[in-house]
């Protein structure tokens, strides 16, 4: 299976805007145990293991510069 990338949400706008809001006043320990309660409530929603690890992968490839946010390679 794949990971779908492509754009699906009806709003991304008012999602970041809650995102940002939801660590309003956090500090950055607390932030990032958001953020990781976050994803593993999402990735209990999603169910399939090998989706999760397939976004783990395309986000830490974004990160690093090796790929774009659809998990596409950049080029070098």
């Amino acid at each position: 299976m794949t990971l779908d990338t492509s754009p699906r949400l009806d709003d991304p706008d008012a999602l970041f805007a809650a995102l940002v809001e939801a660590h309003q006043d956090l500090d950055p320990a607390l932030s990032r145990r958001l953020d990781a309660q976050l994803v593993l409530l999402l990735a209990n929603h999603i169910g399939d293991t090998a989706a999760v690890l397939e976004a783990i992968g395309i986000a830490r490839a974004v990160l690093d510069g090796a790929s774009d946010a659809t998990g596409q390679r950049r080029l070098k």
